[in-house]
């Protein structure tokens, strides 16, 4: 579903374009991923309205028949890519499960600032980004999904995100049709 607006509080939520996810390969190149996200979180502070990034750590406490390989990530994993900040005025949000919402603040970062809708982006389409989607839907919050500013590991996986879950929870379209929302 095209985007058609966009509510006067609304926040930029970024997932996990961290070093640690954007060097793994992926469906899209995350070099464009990144960019259009750097593209729309300009554009949001441009306006005043809050841009928040999400980065993951660790993972959830509890039995994972699916733990990420490869033994201890490098200390710089869970860094934000520095191109997309965090600057000055950024939430950032430390989260430990797939979506953004459970056990974090956010929700009540987001509420205390008037937000009434959310535009995402970022890394993995099927995993981060549809949990957080789907967890923002359950809280009232309007959605919009940046589709070229989202990318998965796997392409099947983010194709049945784009087609089929996204437009259910939300609205979807591309960084520029966002930032001309903006105004």
């Amino acid at each position: 579903m095209t985007a058609t607006t966009l509510d006067p509080r609304t926040a930029l939520v970024v997932i996990d374009l961290q070093k640690g996810i954007v060097g793994r390969e992926t469906a899209h190149p995350a070099a464009g991923i990144v960019a259009n996200s750097v593209a729309l979180a300009d554009a949001f502070r441009a306006k005043g309205l809050p841009v928040v990034l999400v980065h993951v750590v660790d993972g959830a406490p509890g039995r994972n028949e699916t733990p990420m390989g490869g033994g201890r990530p490098p200390a710089d994993w869970a860094d934000i890519v520095p191109e997309l900040g965090p600057r000055d005025g950024d939430i950032v949000v430390t989260k430990r499960t797939w979506g953004a919402f459970h056990g974090t603040d956010l929700d009540l970062r987001l509420r205390r600032g008037g937000i009434t809708q959310v535009v995402l982006a970022g890394i993995a389409t099927s995993i981060g980004v549809e949990s957080t989607a789907r967890s923002a839907y359950e809280h009232g919050y309007n959605v919009t999904i940046a589709t070229d500013a989202v990318t998965d590991m796997d392409a099947d996986a983010h194709r049945n995100s784009v087609e089929k879950i996204f437009p259910r929870l939300g609205e979807t379209d591309t960084t520029e049709a966002i930032v001309a929302l903006l105004g």
